[in-house]
């Protein structure tokens, strides 16, 4: 028996790693003892459950339905150790999440600490990039996503809301003017964050989008605020980036009145039959760390 659920765990990695050497990589065993583990598995199932190419390696639908079960199986495997050995030391094994940069560095680094600190056997593995990862294939078990979602097989699970401000150094607004309505921002230079489109990261209440003349453009929030701490322009970002600015004196926001409505964060993760006891704790950790208003929103846009 032991060894079926390695079968299952060996054919599982290889699907969701996308091939047999980086199943072999991430479980750090012979790319020859991964195939012939799959093979072996076809065999006795009497079934083909991967069809392979020199390039590319697809499953049949035997191998989908096989998957989809295998995972259950595996789940169900993993949650059962997890509670096992919760009786005698609490939940335990690596958490790997995907987040966004600078969500990470504002929001997630300060308060990771404390769900470590509850479960001392816990780790996380966190991979900051602002890229929309695939959660099985790169093998993940949860990402943090900023966005209005589309739909999917995923489980999504709301964290908090996102406020989107229009900031400008102080020095800027002295120079320049200070906007009364999003038109005024066109006599502004502007500083954009280049993963989203120009029409939507100017859009402002009521669907109105300024015409600003963007010269300069980062793929990373906190670049943005930077730049526009130089004043160098003025710029939309979350209040998670520039709350710490703003309170300092460094940026001022402007059009307070103006903005889009709060965004939705989420935690996604994959079905809940697939999900273990670990996961679970980390999200509901999330979901009670930023309850209410989060820390980084505390009085500042009614200071604003």
């Amino acid at each position: 028996m032991a060894d079926r659920f390695e079968d299952l765990r060996v054919f599982a990695a290889v699907v969701e790693a996308g091939g047999f050497a980086a199943a072999a990589d991430r479980m750090n065993i012979a790319k020859s003892a991964v195939s012939r583990r799959v093979r072996e598995l076809e065999d006795r199932l009497g079934a083909r459950l991967l069809d392979r190419t020199t390039r590319s390696m697809h499953l049949t639908d035997a191998g989908r339905v096989f998957h989809d079960r295998a995972r259950t199986l595996l789940a169900q495997l993993y949650d059962a150790e997890e509670e096992a050995s919760g009786i005698g030391g609490g939940l335990r094994g690596v958490i790997r999440i995907a987040a966004p940069v600078s969500f990470t560095t504002h929001c997630l680094a300060p308060v990771v600490g404390r769900f470590l600190d509850r479960h001392p056997v816990v780790e996380l593995a966190i991979d900051t990039d602002d890229r929309m990862v695939d959660l099985v294939r790169d093998g993940f078990d949860l990402a943090i996503r900023i966005a209005r979602l589309a739909d999917s097989a995923l489980i999504a699970r709301r964290l908090t809301v996102i406020r989107h401000v229009c900031v400008a150094a102080p020095a800027l607004l002295a120079r320049l003017g200070n906007p009364e309505t999003p038109a005024d921002l066109s006599r502004f230079p502007g500083i954009v964050y280049s993963n989203v489109d120009t029409a939507h990261y100017w859009t402002f209440a009521d669907g109105i989008v300024p015409a600003v003349s963007a010269r300069l453009a980062f793929a990373n929030g906190d670049a943005v605020k930077a730049a526009a701490v130089s004043g160098l322009g003025v710029a939309v970002l979350p209040t998670f980036i520039v709350h710490d600015a703003v309170r300092s004196g460094e940026l001022a926001i402007v059009l307070a009145g103006h903005m889009r409505p709060p965004i939705a964060v989420h935690a996604l993760h994959a079905t809940a039959r697939n999900q273990s006891a670990r996961v679970r704790a980390f999200i509901d950790f999330l979901v009670e760390t930023y309850a209410g208003d989060p820390f980084w929103d505390r009085g500042l846009i009614e200071a604003a």
